[in-house]
């Protein structure tokens, strides 16, 4: 068993897990916790049970006859009704210790669920990190198919292609079919495949609904699927400079090297070191695993980045309350100086607490005051 950076048994407060399919929310659950009830709310017959009559659960809770019970709940966005029943029990009975989990926020919100008004922690989990793999961590295979945990730890890889083939299939089935998160699939799968191509690019929706076929305005409501059922993020421009001519617009990235692959069709095509591919695609991880490594170390850091219209760019702007982090992100193991003209434009017009090239370098060195550092080290300083 991979051990998670996140340890639910740290928390005595109710929690909401979420996370996309697959990254191991149950498996984590059933595996390191001892727990008392436990409704799965895929499972149909449970689904049913709770949807027609919420207060089934009171009842099952009184019938433990435990002062401290802890009760597991499986993907809430499959009846969030029961949210309200949720509250009503934490009200009343201060030592039920509830774990929500999901997958899709969206619902949540579309429904107008109960999210308990502060009652319960909000957390999530995440594919794998590279702390976590320890040494079953290989950056080749990980920028090929990925970390969500199946896939890592299937060891042939053509099942891995199959697997990350039938998730992208059931995702389009399940979370966007099921869930009626939009009424057209066709045009959002045509839009999942551009959203792929378009990974780490400053977005443009009117282009994207051109090639789509739909309005702009949906191309935006088909990313905000995306971001509510956790799989990608917007990476906003950073946006404290004097400078006028700044981008405006986001970058999008998201969850998952291998399902964006996936998407692509592109899960057999080989990444080159050295090739446009396999840098975008280690620029991907770096950012996944900056997101993910903040995130479980709890760390309050707001992530952007810069780009002016005349092309000065810098990958990512770490934000540390006043302090701000510029780092350019490169896949090559001895980037050159005259290859950071963005960051070098930055650190004149900005004052910066650190300057990174963060790169597979195997040794830290400095040059013109940036400091270029193994991809590892840098994670150690999140």
């Amino acid at each position: 068993m991979i051990k998670r950076t996140l340890n639910l048994g740290d928390f005595s407060q109710s929690l909401f897990l979420f996370g996309p399919r697959q990254v191991g929310k149950t498996y984590l659950i059933k595996n390191t916790l001892s727990f008392d009830l436990y409704l799965d709310l895929l499972d149909s017959k449970t689904y049913l049970n709770y949807f027609k009559d919420a207060s089934i659960l009171s009842t099952e809770i009184a019938a433990l006859k435990k002062r401290k019970c802890l009760v597991i709940i499986d993907e809430i966005q499959r009846c969030p009704e029961l949210l309200n029943e949720v509250q009503l029990i934490l009200d009343s009975e201060k030592e039920v210790q509830f774990i929500i989990t999901g997958s899709s926020a969206r619902k949540l919100r579309r429904t107008g669920a109960n999210l308990l008004g502060g009652r319960a922690i909000k957390l999530h989990l995440h594919p794998l990190t590279h702390e976590e793999l320890g040494k079953l961590f290989n950056l080749a295979e990980v920028l090929q198919f990925g970390s969500i945990p199946k896939i890592v730890l299937e060891e042939d890889p053509q099942n891995k292609q199959r697997a990350l083939s039938s998730y992208v299939d059931t995702y389009l089935k399940e979370e966007i079919q099921q869930e009626s998160l939009t009424r057209s699939i066709p045009a959002f799968a045509r839009f999942l495949e551009l959203a792929a191509y378009e990974n780490g690019n400053i977005l443009n929706f009117n282009n994207i609904s051109r090639e789509v076929g739909v309005h702009s305005k949906t191309i935006k409501d088909y990313f905000g699927i995306l971001e509510d059922t956790l799989l990608g993020f917007m990476l906003y421009p950073f946006s404290k400079s004097h400078r006028a001519k700044l981008i405006s617009h986001p970058k999008f990235y998201l969850f998952d090297l291998g399902v964006t692959k996936a998407l692509k069709g592109e899960i057999s095509k080989e990444l080159t070191p050295r090739s446009p591919t396999y840098g975008q695609a280690f620029e991907h991880f770096v950012l996944l695993e900056t997101k993910r490594i903040l995130d479980y170390r709890e760390r309050e850091a707001k992530i952007s980045f810069f780009r002016t219209s005349d092309g000065a760019e810098v990958d990512l702007i770490l934000e540390y309350g006043p302090d701000i982090w510029a780092v350019e992100i490169k896949a090559s193991s001895r980037p050159q100086l005259s290859a950071l003209r963005g960051l070098r434009s930055f650190i004149k017009d900005h004052q910066v607490a650190k300057a990174f090239c963060v790169c597979q370098t195997v040794r830290p060195f400095i040059d013109g005051g940036i400091e270029f550092l193994p991809w590892q080290d840098f994670m150690r300083l999140l």
